[in-house]
């Protein structure tokens, strides 16, 4: 997907005069008010580093600068070319990467890192052309442009979530940013917005006005260099902008976090499949519970008992169903794991009875709330042995670590950093 192009002034409320002093007014806020002193910045420098840019980029989607910092400055230190990172193996990069969320953008960051040493072996440079940057994996329009404007000092142009409000409000734009055609209208704005000559300073100024004055709630209107031309400001509608559909309440889904341990206090790590949630990274065995969407219950049980019920039934339309949702929610690991406890009339225990039978983990996610309730459960040296040989038989790799160790050497989601804290 490419960047829209620009429709005709008529399509903007606002006259000429105010479009033209836009950018103008915004970076002459910017050179006094402004952040100069981010790590990936690039204006001050007469030659820029895509890599630095591209990586950054990355990682503040969705996610706030604070948190991205000591990140950035991790991956820089064991990563400092593109090249360095497209010869890391996965668990490094998912080690460095745990905790910062949204974890398809590390395996995007991964590939793309290869494809991009790839054209640099064959043609000895960076990606020059917006179509070149959007080609590489997890580089959509607005990173592309921000490459293009900050990492390369040439015409790129911005419109990420931050340049949106902003736009919303100044211009009034009353469509739902959801939608494409209000999408089509912002991204012609932007584009006419932007100056030729210095599109990489006004994007790292639109980026900042953002984050620092139009924020969410609370925007600072009386300190922005662009009141006197924004119309939701005129409204007194600040906030009214952007306008987005109502979104539905998120499902709940509840599942057991199973710490299987040895004598020696070592726990029964997996690794995640590399599609689905926390792609890659290091877990423990999760076991499906209920899922809740509206007011919709989804309940499954171990596929012993699935097994009982269909031969009891006849292999019910239930009981398929209940196959289904087994497949779906276990892993092939935690199928396993979940078959052997059951054969075995293992049964795990709350990690703390006080807090956790009421109050289990809540760990939200893009399109869900999943509440996590650690359990815990001792196997003796027969039993392990009988357990890493089926999950041995199934190829898959497993890991005995205790709690700081896995910390230490692992890439963890948050959640399972939450539950090995307790």
């Amino acid at each position: 997907m490419t960047q829209p192009i620009a429709n005709s002034e008529s399509d903007f409320n606002h006259a000429s005069k105010s479009l033209d002093s836009f950018a103008p007014h915004l970076l002459d806020w910017f050179e006094i008010n402004g952040r100069h002193d981010l790590p990936w910045q690039q204006h001050q420098t007469d030659t820029p580093n895509p890599y630095v840019v591209w990586l950054s980029e990355v990682m503040l989607q969705q996610t706030q600068v604070t948190t991205v910092l000591p990140y950035f400055a991790r991956f820089m230190k064991s990563f400092p070319t593109v090249q360095d990172l497209a010869a890391a193996d996965w668990d490094t990069i998912a080690e460095h990467w745990a905790g910062l969320g949204y974890y398809a953008r590390a395996r995007n960051l991964h590939k793309g890192a290869k494809q991009l040493v790839d054209i640099i072996n064959e043609t000895g440079e960076f990606p020059q052309t917006l179509a070149g940057w959007e080609a590489i994996s997890g580089v959509g329009p607005s990173t592309a442009g921000a490459i293009m404007a900050m990492g390369l000092h040439r015409y790129g142009v911005i419109c990420d979530g931050n340049v949106k409000r902003v736009l919303t409000r100044w211009a009034a734009i009353d469509g739902d940013i959801t939608k494409s055609a209000t999408t089509k209208e912002l991204w012609a704005l932007a584009e006419r917005l932007t100056p030729r000559e210095s599109s990489g300073l006004f994007a790292q100024a639109m980026m900042d006005m953002g984050a620092t004055l139009c924020t969410r709630s609370k925007p600072a209107c009386l300190l922005c260099p662009l009141q006197d031309d924004c119309l939701a400001h005129a409204q007194g509608r600040e906030t009214d902008y952007p306008v987005k559909a109502k979104k539905q309440p998120k499902p709940s889904k509840f599942s057991n976090a199973l710490l299987i341990k040895d004598a020696g206090g070592n726990i029964l790590w997996l690794q995640r499949p590399d599609n689905g949630i926390w792609g890659g990274l290091w877990s423990l065995p999760l076991q499906f519970v209920e899922k809740i969407e509206g007011k919709a219950s989804v309940k499954t049980t171990g596929k012993k008992q699935v097994a009982n019920d269909a031969k009891q039934s006849n292999v019910s339309s239930d009981s398929r169903s209940k196959e289904k949702i087994y497949e779906a929610e276990f892993t092939t690991a935690e199928q396993i794991i979940n078959e052997w406890l059951a054969e075995n009339d293992l049964v795990t225990e709350s990690v703390s009875n006080s807090l956790l039978n009421d109050a289990p983990i809540k760990h939200s996610l893009t399109h869900f709330h999943w509440y996590l309730q650690p359990q815990s459960l001792v196997i003796d040296t027969k039993q392990m042995a009988d357990l890493k040989n089926k999950l041995d038989t199934a190829d898959i790799e497993c890991k005995w670590l205790d709690k700081q160790k896995a910390r230490d050497s692992l890439g963890l989601p948050r959640a399972m950093i939450k539950i090995i804290e307790i």
